[in-house]
């Protein structure tokens, strides 16, 4: 059985979401659903993360300034926001998605329960999956990271430039023709 699922995992700053923006861009024409994080920062700080989604939408995931009982480090972790996120990336039908990607399975993302049923809903279809995830984590960051069916990829400044490629060609063909 080939490959379905790659979980690039790495420590912070290594380059797992340029690896992954990177791939989208060698995978042009494919129909990808899912968001990508970016850090807001102003004058060199950083200050929260957004959540930016594949088909335009994006939403501030996490910030100091957020009001939230949901707190990761310095963060406030804005789960509506994140939710509708999932709502308009994650929920839509297979049939209708040649990959999805998300990035990434991290602390703030697990929170919401709906981030985690969409997720497992997505590592249970036939759908290829490119996502990032925490090297370490308990809890569903764990239970996914040790699922039989995915294929962990460390990104290193030494392989980081050769990935995007690698993992572009395994995805073309890992993914399910069109009206399979």
């Amino acid at each position: 059985m080939k490959p379905r699922r790659w979980l690039l995992t790495g420590l912070p700053g290594c380059g797992k979401t340029t690896v992954v923006r990177r791939v989208l861009e060698l995978l042009a024409g494919l129909r990808v659903a899912g968001f990508y994080t970016e850090e807001i920062r102003s004058q060199g700080r950083r200050l929260g993360f957004r959540a930016a989604g594949l088909s335009g939408a994006s939403v501030v995931m996490a910030h100091e300034a957020v009001r939230s009982p949901v707190r990761v480090s310095r963060y406030g972790v804005d789960l509506e926001a994140l939710d509708r996120l999932i709502a308009v990336e994650l929920d839509k039908p297979s049939a209708e998605v040649d990959l999805y990607v998300i990035d990434e399975i991290g602390k703030m993302e697990c929170h919401s329960p709906r981030f985690i049923a969409a997720t497992r809903r997505i590592l249970d279809s036939p759908i290829p999956l490119l996502a990032t995830i925490a090297m370490k984590g308990e809890g569903f960051i764990a239970e996914v990271r040790a699922r039989a069916d995915v294929v962990l990829v460390l990104v290193t400044p030494a392989n980081r430039d050769r990935l995007p490629a690698e993992l572009a060609t395994a995805i073309r063909r890992a993914a399910p023709p069109r009206g399979a």
